[in-house]
């Protein structure tokens, strides 16, 4: 993309101002709208520093900021994310009147982790240009963004908008099918449902479970997928494991009673002013846990990267 070349970011939360630092850090103009008078004044700052935590100590792009829709310039649109609350009301009249607002060539697309596309679009009369887009907390750091489609999507649109998501060093994903908790979600979700269910029956204490985790399957995951994996080590014996394990896993349609107690008692985790979660938290632990967090981020970054240059994208 051209540096002149502009990304709107509706919505200056925390999703908001790290996906717009991977567009600044990418040399655009990059046009925040953010309501919240507080939240707008930190911008100009907390975009380059997500930047900087990129690895980018060069001059990005620029950052400009405004308080309405209106206000946006779009002369050198290329992209619209919507990065609003996860409120589908919020999100519809955001999608409603960038309808008509935004020109035609520009794709609409929402960072949503739940709601699907084709809802939030649900009354707009362009609805072959509206996307999902959805990015992984921290989305400056982590490569993954989901590009979903709804029945209404044009597919060329999808193929634009994952041009634009590898010209600023993303991996796009195509997910082809509007289903709640798109792709990677849907995984993770699984994966969590088990993970807490295993803690809460007192097979494990947190701690081992992320251990196990961190440690054993999931330590493998930065080098090949799950199914790239079973491929290399042997779809039999996966197979085999199976039919014996798949009869014992949790099937639970709802949150767990750990989990609800959790939230109910208004332990976040580190997000919470109890302070409490699987974990209990401290102002020093919390910023010691979030630098090493953050550093562990940008070296498994890096080997995708040194392997980018290295080695084929995909498997022959």
């Amino acid at each position: 993309m051209k540096q002149q070349s502009s990304a709107v970011v509706i919505g200056g939360g925390v999703m908001g101002a790290d996906i717009a630092a991977i567009f600044y850090a990418a040399g655009w103009n990059t046009q925040i709208v953010e309501p919240n008078t507080a939240t707008r004044a930190r911008l100009a700052e907390k975009v380059p520093a997500a930047a900087r935590a990129m690895g980018i100590h060069l001059p990005g792009g620029s950052v400009q900021v405004y308080p309405t829709n209106a206000d946006i310039q779009w002369s050198a649109a290329a992209i619209m994310i919507e990065c609003a609350p996860e409120d589908l009301q919020i999100k519809q009249q955001i999608f409603n009147e960038l309808d008509t607002l935004a020109p035609a060539h520009v794709p609409l697309t929402s960072n949503s982790s739940g709601f699907p596309i084709s809802q939030i679009g649900a009354a707009c009369t362009t609805r072959s240009r509206m996307l999902g887009l959805h990015f992984f907390m921290p989305a400056h750091l982590v490569p993954a963004v989901e590009v979903v489609r709804s029945e209404y999507s044009d597919e060329a649109v999808a193929q634009t908008v994952s041009a634009i998501m590898r010209s600023v060093r993303k991996k796009p994903v195509q997910v082809k099918r509007d289903a709640p908790g798109f792709l990677a979600n849907r995984i993770q979700h699984a994966m969590m449902r088990e993970a807490i269910a295993l803690v809460d029956e007192g097979f494990a204490s947190a701690e081992d479970v992320d251990l196990a985790v961190r440690y054993g399957f999931g330590f493998r995951y930065i080098a090949a997928g799950p199914l790239l994996q079973k491929d290399l080590a042997g779809i039999d014996i996966h197979c085999a494991a199976a039919a014996t394990i798949y009869p014992h896993l949790h099937q639970n349609t709802e949150p767990s009673p750990l989990m609800q107690n959790l939230v109910e008692n208004g332990d976040y985790g580190v997000k919470g002013t109890s302070r409490k979660g699987f974990y209990d938290w401290d102002e020093a632990s919390i910023e010691r846990e979030q630098n090493r967090y953050q550093t562990a981020l940008m070296k498994a970054m890096q080997i995708l990267r040194d392997e980018e240059e290295t080695a084929p994208a995909h498997p022959a």
